[in-house]
């Protein structure tokens, strides 16, 4: 485990005595909590995937939701190598490496960034589908089938893949001497056009795409939320209507173009929960990610280098 004066060093040789507690204080417990949270994520995406295969993928919103949960275990998957790496290191830090204990954090890191984005690209084409069916059934409902969505989620995949391929080659794979251990480890290095790979990646990928997602999917959960309370509304409007003959009859068809069904209603509401989610879950690091880009200082290695960690701990 890094001791205080390691921590000193990366820290530019100040001695940070509360922090340092605190940062040993989560390097203990952050990594095992972690692992459960990860066992209980990838466990409950491979149920969500077997009862879509058992019930069966019949439109658009299950196509996509089966296409999110398999995203999402193929993430937490690759995550996994990297996490026990950080276990063994923080919990049973004298272990003998085969390999260079960074390698495979660093090389499983980019591609299940990839994966990451695909399930934000989905994500947000579900709420954008959603939105649409819900505000214009008639002209869009007869546009997003099953298959029209499955080849939409194919060309997505492919799209988060050409978005990450720069940063998904910036590694090799190298062999390095170890004296002290007398022998050959495997270890990542990086190429010589790291610094601008990461720049581009950090301009495109962290900042300009998720601001953009995040901005239309804030717009996708307010249309539902008041679709959803208009429909609540008519309703309730149409339980307590009392009057009977041609007007009622009139009124009740008025109500009825703007009423969804309850079935509607449920996919509306499963939809505005993953909106909910993502947006949330993409609050924190869209304002990290553009507060780095505008302070070079706000990253690993700058003067404000503890806020950054705390901010993405």
């Amino acid at each position: 485990m890094m001791n205080e004066t390691d921590y000193n060093n990366m820290t530019g040789g100040a001695t940070l005595k509360p922090f340092y507690q605190a940062y040993r204080l989560v390097a203990v417990i952050l990594p095992p909590l972690e692992m459960a949270i990860l066992v209980f994520g990838l466990g409950s995406n491979i149920i969500n995937i077997i009862v879509f295969l058992k019930t069966g993928v019949k439109d658009n919103v299950t196509t996509l939701l089966l296409s999110l949960s398999v995203s999402d275990a193929t993430y937490l998957i690759l995550m996994t190598p990297a996490l026990s790496t950080i276990m063994i290191y923080y919990l049973a830090p004298d272990w003998d490496w085969p390999f260079d204990r960074h390698f495979t954090s660093n090389l499983f890191y980019w591609p299940a960034i990839a994966v990451y984005n695909f399930s934000s690209f989905i994500s947000l084409f579900l709420g954008l589908v959603r939105c649409a069916c819900v505000a214009m059934p008639l002209h869009f409902k007869s546009v997003f089938t099953k298959s029209r969505t499955g080849k939409i989620v194919i060309a997505l995949f492919f799209a988060s893949v050409a978005l990450h391929l720069p940063v998904l080659t910036i590694f090799k794979i190298v062999r390095i001497y170890e004296p002290f251990t007398n022998s050959t480890l495997l270890f990542l290095g990086v190429r010589n056009h790291l610094s601008t790979v990461v720049k581009i990646n950090d301009y495109l990928n962290r900042n300009s795409i998720p601001w953009i997602s995040f901005i239309v999917m804030i717009a996708c959960a307010a249309v539902l939320s008041f679709k959803l309370f208009q429909s609540s509304r008519l309703r309730s409007s149409h339980r307590n209507t009392a009057k009977q003959g041609s007007d009622a009859t009139s009124h009740r068809g008025k109500e009825d173009e703007g009423k969804m069904s309850e079935k509607d209603i449920r996919v509306v509401q499963s939809v505005l929960l993953v909106c909910t989610i993502f947006i949330l879950s993409q609050l924190v690091f869209v304002i990290t990610a553009t507060e780095r880009l505008i302070n070079p200082e706000f990253d690993q290695g700058g003067r404000l280098q503890n806020l950054f960690l705390i901010a993405t701990a």
